[in-house]
């Protein structure tokens, strides 16, 4: 049997397990909270297996893997990235998020503002930020399916990009968040049991030892010592100043962005308690952080036992290059039968890994949509459960098919880079709003608005004028040049905006509550009230501003 059979064999067989959970999950998915949040029903341990399921993405284990293969040392950029931005989030943000919300992140926003322009600005941001993120596991199918089947036309590699879209939408629409959370628990213990396989596989072909194995990796390189040494890639002489930017902007972005993605944030609210919260997060950095060592092996293998030559022929940007090295260290240990088998369980866990994390990503614009622009801005709140539900199913549909479009434009891109963006305007948008709003007393709905507008916008627009969209080879439309931006990384110009934004939007306007704002800090503290926080909650003994609708307005001391 051929691996492409293979590993057709066992994606149709974790394809069929999912959908069997999937379909049992929506019969238990009766009301809003189910579909939002799996009826916040699933353990600090579940929950934590799922956070590490919808973290551990096609960029982790395709891109890292790849960027590490080709670039060494500056690769690993990334898995440091990732892991040291799970530190952020849960000092500042799971325990409280989690306590000040309901289902999405505007909740917390808007709860102590002026709802209607809070939730438009953050069902925006959150659609924009699931977006770019699915362009990364979008691009990862299609580089997977050329190597399995054998695939090289854009077409071929098109169509799956379609199934995989088709897939996603349909676990989001029939299993809502129970079904979703549930597949990426699946999807966390199959990627782990493959990544920490092959990892023991190459290391046992080294005897375990890892010096011999990046010596090979550095010599098979053709770059030598430099291989393992910073300024390969990120801060080379040739790039010189900007070089050297690029990479502390990368380094922010992927650092502050985790606490602003907001596939993650709404995995807080499906735990009863901020006890199980918390212990979601701690099993959610253990899971990650073994992980992330583990790609240290599986990219340094890459470059050792397949070569950046034959990486690159199979797919340029090197998303490959942990399934080639399953199937070199298989054939090296095992025989050609062993190669095949290991390529083939492999392929089929990365599979499994973009499935459940595009169903998250789904999940959660879907839901914004929904909850926040649908229920809360078009219909001022005067909506059932069951319609809100359906609206998110379709909204689902649209989303999918703009996620498919796009992610057919941008192959060829590395996924870990294409992540990389993502956390940009998570951090750019996201994440000002978030902060101020829970750390800040005098911070307003004028202020919220600016933040995520400014930070959202101004990443959005220096990613267009950037070497990423055109002026390079590697660009998504290499033949053209209006780039005038710099750095391929916009963070650290459109992170510090989007709080000076912030800032200047709130000292501008007058409007506040106190009184709300001591109220969120008791929730976000203790979590008294967290399941009835929502932002038309009449809030008693709070002086209204003149002439408003208390349920629609924030109050003012």
């Amino acid at each position: 049997m051929s691996h492409q059979t293979l590993s057709t064999i066992l994606f149709l067989l974790f394809v069929a397990g999912t959908l069997g959970i999937t379909f049992w999950a929506s019969r238990n998915t009766k009301d809003a909270t189910d579909f939002y949040a799996g009826g916040r029903s699933f353990s600090g341990v579940q929950n934590g297996l799922a956070i590490g399921g919808d973290y551990m993405s096609a960029a982790s284990f395709l891109g890292i893997a790849g960027i590490i293969a080709l670039s060494g040392y500056d690769g690993f950029l990334y898995s440091i990235g990732f892991l040291v931005a799970w530190l952020v989030a849960l000092l500042l943000v799971a325990e409280l998020m989690r306590n000040s919300g309901k289902f999405t992140m505007a909740d917390v926003l808007a709860f102590r503002m002026s709802p209607r322009p809070v939730r438009t600005a953050a069902g925006v941001s959150t659609i924009t930020v699931s977006i770019f993120y699915l362009l990364a596991q979008m691009v990862g199918a299609g580089a997977l399916v050329g190597l399995l089947l054998g695939v090289t036309s854009p077409t071929g590699k098109a169509l799956t990009i379609v199934g995989v879209g088709v897939l996603m939408i349909v676990y989001v629409v029939v299993g809502g968040m129970k079904g979703t959370t549930w597949v990426q628990i699946v999807k966390a213990v199959l990627l782990m049991g493959g990544a920490t396989l092959v990892t023991l596989l190459v290391l046992g072909h080294y005897g375990f030892n890892l010096s011999g194995l990046l010596g090979d990796a550095a010599a098979q390189s053709d770059k030598g010592q430099a291989f393992l040494e910073p300024g390969l890639k990120y801060g080379t002489e040739a790039q010189g100043i900007a070089g050297k930017i690029d990479l502390i902007s990368l380094g922010l972005a992927l650092v502050l962005g985790t606490a602003g993605l907001p596939h993650i944030l709404i995995r807080f609210y499906t735990v009863p308690t901020a006890r199980e919260a918390r212990k979601s997060v701690l099993w959610g950095i253990g899971i990650i952080g073994v992980f992330y060592l583990l790609t240290l092996v599986l990219g340094f293998g890459a470059a050792a036992l397949v070569g950046g030559q034959a990486i690159t022929a199979q797919d340029k940007a090197g998303n490959t290059a942990a399934p080639m090295l399953a199937e070199a260290v298989g054939k090296a240990i095992f025989g050609d039968v062993g190669g095949t088998i290991l390529l083939a369980v492999i392929a089929a866990v990365a599979f499994a890994t973009i499935l459940a994390v595009v169903a998250g990503l789904t999940l959660a614009s879907s839901s914004s949509f929904a909850h926040d622009l649908y229920a809360h801005v078009f219909k001022r709140g005067n909506v059932t459960d069951r319609e809100e539900v359906l609206v998110a199913r379709i909204s689902a549909f649209v989303i999918g098919a703009v996620a498919i479009g796009l992610g057919i434009l941008a192959q060829g891109q590395n996924v870990a880079f294409l992540v990389a963006l993502a956390f940009a305007v998570a951090a750019s948008g996201n994440l000002p709003a978030i902060l101020y709003s829970l750390f800040w007393k005098r911070f307003n709905t004028a202020g919220a608005v600016s933040a995520i507008y400014g930070g959202l916008v101004s990443a959005l627009v220096l990613v267009v004028f950037s070497p990423v969209v055109s002026g390079s080879a590697t660009a998504l439309f290499p033949d053209a040049n209006f780039a005038w931006f710099p750095l391929s990384n916009p963070g650290i110009v459109s992170i510090p905006l989007g709080f000076l934004a912030g800032f200047v939007g709130a000292r501008l306007s007058k409007e506040y509550s106190a009184g709300k704002y001591a109220e969120i800090e008791v929730r976000s503290l203790t979590g008294i009230g967290a399941e009835q926080a929502t932002s038309h909650q009449p809030v008693g003994g709070v002086q209204r501003l003149p002439g408003t609708d208390p349920e629609l307005e924030p109050s003012t001391d």
